[in-house]
């Protein structure tokens, strides 16, 4: 559709999550490269639950936000602001604490993690106002 092709690549990026919260018992906070770090027995799985654990207390806080600020009103905006808001998480803690550095400055393609960030947080945000109000 208008000539532009866009993919975003399948990723591990649960398996990593799950590695990095198994190491943390263990006091390792931070990796060089994560993949390259032990693996973690159930790793996948327990990177899935946490991540939707997450994006469950996210939307618990807009909805609060929304609730408290806008009585019961969200707009649009709203909503996909708060989304992409959400890029800081991974931006500042979890993409250093994997090392692949701030904003994903040390990933191999850090364009193309910065722009896959973007269109997953906006569609969370969008979802949260479609699918909540």
């Amino acid at each position: 559709m208008f000539g532009l092709r866009f993919q975003i690549k399948h990723s591990n990026f649960h398996v990593l999550i799950g590695q990095w919260l198994g190491h943390i018992p263990n006091g390792k906070l931070t990796h060089n490269a994560i993949n390259t770090s032990p693996k973690i027995k159930h790793e996948n799985v327990l990177g899935w639950l946490f991540h939707y654990f997450i994006g469950i207390l996210y939307a618990g806080f807009y909805v609060a936000l929304i609730t408290i600020y806008q009585a019961d009103e969200p707009s649009v905006l709203s909503a996909w602001l708060f989304g992409l808001a959400t890029i800081i998480s991974p931006w500042i803690i979890m993409q250093p604490s994997l090392g692949m550095g701030i904003c994903a400055s040390k990933a191999p393609k850090p364009n193309m993690v910065r722009l896959q960030n973007f269109v997953i947080h906006s569609i969370f945000g969008l979802a949260l106002y479609f699918f909540w109000f």
